[in-house]
Order: C-alpha cells, then structure tokens, then sequence
C-alpha cells in the first residue's frame, strides 16, 4: 500500500503545482492519473498549443508548462501512479483514506485533493466492429513506449497533434507508418503539419487523406486495416493501429464517492477548497462555486490554499508562519548567508 500526506487524483497543471505546495509545507505527495503521463490535456491533447495567461510567461507551450511544473516539484521527490483512474474510496476510523484504483493499487493518505480538471479521461474510440477484440492486441488508444512499434507497420488514424507527434516520431522507429484522417486540413500545429508532409514526400509517411479506417482484419490481433477513400476500399497491412481521436471528460467514479456534485463538478468552501467530505478538497476544473473561472491560474491559486489548510488539518496546534518564496540562492538582498537556499516557507511551533 502506498503512503503519502496528500493523495492527489489528477496530475495536471494544477494537481502537479499542489505537489510544489505542499512541499514547501514539507508535506509529500502522490498523484494518481488514468493517463500514462503527467500534464493532464496539456500532454496528451494539445502539448505544442501556445498559453498566454501564466504570469512571468509572455507565451508558453502546453507542454513546456509540463516540463517545468514536473522540474519545480522534483526537489520534493513526488510519487506518480499513472495509467489507472481513482476508482473507490474508504473512510477509516483515524479519518483518513484508502483509494483503489481500477487495477487495484491501493494508496492511504490523510488528505485527499481531486484535482482532476474536467475529470476522467478515456479515449474516444472509433465506431469500428469487433474494435474490442483487438484492444491490447494491436489495437492502442495511447503510446506509453514507443519501441513496442520498433520494426513493425503502423497505422493511425487522426487529425490533431497527437497524431501528427506519433506519426513524425514513429517514422524513425516503425518500419511503415501509415495516417489517416477524415479531411485534407489537420487540428494540429501547423510545423508538425510540414513536417508529415515533408516525410510523406521522403516516402517514410504513408498519408492517406480525406479517409476513414471501415474495418479491422485479423485472427486474435491486428493483422490489416480497410481505408475507404473516394468511395473505394483498400486492405492495408498492419500489425498496429492507434485511432487517436481525443479524450473524452468524464466525472468517473469519482461521482459515487458522496461529495455534493453541481453540473459534473465538485462544489466546494471557497475559504480552503475543502468538499463537504471533511479531509477531501477539489482544485482546478473539477470544482464549482460562485464566480468560478476555469484557468489554470485559478488552479494553482486553489492549490495553494488547500495546502494550507491540508498543514493545519495535519498539524493542530501548530502555530505557521508563511516567508515569502523570493529567496532562492544562497545569499539575500542584504548579502547575508542564508541557512537553507530552498526552505522558502516555515511552519514554525
């Protein structure tokens, strides 16, 4: 069973800026995400897509903001359960919790922060017959290692920078890459884009466009797909095929756990975030209250209040004192040697 102070659920923008938070309160954090990687949407829908409203940064990718948040909060060691969703949740008597996953890995903590964004996610399959079948069998809706497809034909299907990224990158590794999508123009961005273009007149990009993939061939895995183009079919062999379409949101099981639920979201006490389950707080997208605005930079601003109110709830008694995060080299303003270079913040008995 695995520890921790904070259970986050969620490791996007917000749940991994919780983990910074909490460390400077010297509290430790595990993230739990259906995903097999950290950033939430902004790793696995959109990680080349520009953002504009995060103070000190004029403009960053979605994905650099993954980057830097996972480099902000290494210094305090997180754990990470990614690819299984937070599925049930026990109260004990100490008032602290057990979450199952779906695979059934359990995690005990005394705070639990969903911070979980618009919820859920799982991946929007294609209506394909028998498409079931072949899942785990040739058949992925997400690229957790991309040597599996060493030497081996690929196909996939999409339009948006997650195809395009796997298409580009999987060149070099697959021995046939073949992309489909339904229309001539792609949702991506528009360098990886050339790219594709690029590498389909250097003949390592097969691109088929506008198509659709109509069937799925094979025994007991993926042998072949059916591309249906211009009104006509062709069979093409492959020993993979990865639709790509998205993610689709979804509150999950999350929403049997008894918290007070508005419009698929979580409503919470705008003084700390905390739900109406003592110990349980909702940061980020997955909550709801008054005047509430769906931007990341609400999000770490939600964060860093349940953080403090996740140290007191730890530490009654305790009397904290915050120090402001503007230290971080070794000397001060005044020339003066400073004890610690990071222990920005104190909680002082």
């Amino acid at each position: 069973m695995i520890k921790t102070d904070i259970l986050i659920i969620g490791a996007g923008p917000t749940g991994l800026f919780t983990v910074f938070e909490a460390g400077l309160l010297k509290l430790k954090c595990h993230l739990i995400d259906a995903l097999p990687q950290p950033g939430g949407q902004c790793s696995e829908l959109y990680p080349k897509k520009p953002i504009y409203d995060i103070p000190g940064f004029p403009e960053i990718l979605a994905g650099d903001l993954t980057s830097n948040l996972l480099e902000q909060g290494k210094q305090f060691q997180p754990g990470f359960t990614l690819g299984e969703r937070a599925e049930t949740i026990e109260k004990q008597n100490d008032g602290s919790f057990i979450v199952t996953t779906n695979k059934g890995t359990q995690h005990h903590a005394p705070i639990i922060a969903i911070a979980g964004g618009l919820g859920s996610f799982e991946p929007r399959k294609p209506k394909l017959e028998h498409i079931e079948k072949y899942e785990d069998k040739g058949v992925n809706y997400f690229i957790k290692d991309p040597e599996v497809y060493r030497d081996k034909k690929v196909v996939i299907a999409g339009g948006g920078d997650s195809a395009l990224d796997w298409s580009i990158f999987l060149a070099d590794v697959a021995s046939e890459v073949t992309l489909v999508h339904r229309r001539n123009e792609f949702r991506g961005a528009l360098d990886s884009v050339e790219q594709v273009q690029e590498l389909k007149w250097l003949n390592k990009i097969n691109l088929i466009t506008p198509a659709e993939i109509t069937a799925l061939h094979g025994e007991n895995k993926i042998e072949g797909v059916s591309v249906t183009k211009d009104g006509e079919t062709q069979t093409i062999e492959a020993d993979a095929f990865i639709p790509l379409f998205g993610l689709s949101p979804k509150l999950g099981p999350i929403a049997n756990w008894g918290l007070e639920i508005e419009k698929n979201a979580i409503k919470v006490d705008t003084l700390d975030y905390q739900t109406n389950i003592p110990g349980i707080y909702a940061i980020g997208d997955v909550n709801t209250y008054e005047g509430k605005l769906k931007l990341i930079l609400c999000g770490f601003h939600e964060a860093t209040l349940m953080c403090q109110s996740a140290y007191k709830r730890l530490n009654p008694g305790k009397k904290f004192v915050l120090k402001y995060t503007t230290v971080s080299g070794i000397n001060g303003f005044d020339g003066s040697r400073k004890e610690s270079p990071k222990a920005i913040v104190k909680a002082i008995v």
